[in-house]
């Protein structure tokens, strides 16, 4: 079972590139909110680097409300910089959901509240804002991937 990355309102083309090729690498699944702060088609794809798009299950949705609807049972972790608890201290299982917020302004509020105790941080310096989306993605999902002993990969 991969892990899925879920990405909400991605603003960033460059980034999203960058992800979708740690997917690619690690078996990933792409999850992409809309809307979107650019387009799928193959001029910003190529822009953002990626000419192995087709290595990636890439699955989109109008809003955060289908996803959730076809995805009710999944057991998603939220990351933010207003996470009580750092991202390694949860014991991650394949199949799970890591979320993601936009480059500019991170998850919105109501998300936060639904995530509960599965928000998420990673610790850095007090009083700097945030690491790089793809950065942050890579790095999470390494760890849960370190954690269930890199199952596919050699």
């Amino acid at each position: 079972m991969p892990f899925h990355i879920v990405l909400y309102q991605p603003e960033i083309p460059q980034n999203t590139g960058n992800i979708a090729r740690t997917c690619a690498v690690t078996g990933a699944v792409l999850h992409l909110i809309h809307p979107l702060g650019f387009s799928l088609d193959e001029k910003h794809l190529k822009r953002a680097g990626l000419d192995y798009w087709q290595e990636v299950d890439v699955r989109e949705y109008p809003d955060w409300e289908t996803f959730r609807t076809i995805h009710s049972q999944a057991r998603l972790f939220y990351y933010s910089t207003k996470g009580r608890r750092w991202y390694t201290e949860v014991q991650y299982k394949p199949g799970d959901f890591l979320v993601f917020g936009p480059e500019t302004r991170g998850l919105p509020e109501a998300l936060l509240r639904e995530g509960g105790h599965h928000v998420l941080r990673i610790p850095m310096r007090p009083g700097l804002r945030s690491l790089n989306l793809a950065n942050t993605v890579a790095l999470v999902l390494y760890e849960a991937l370190r954690q269930t002993g890199f199952p596919g990969l050699v």
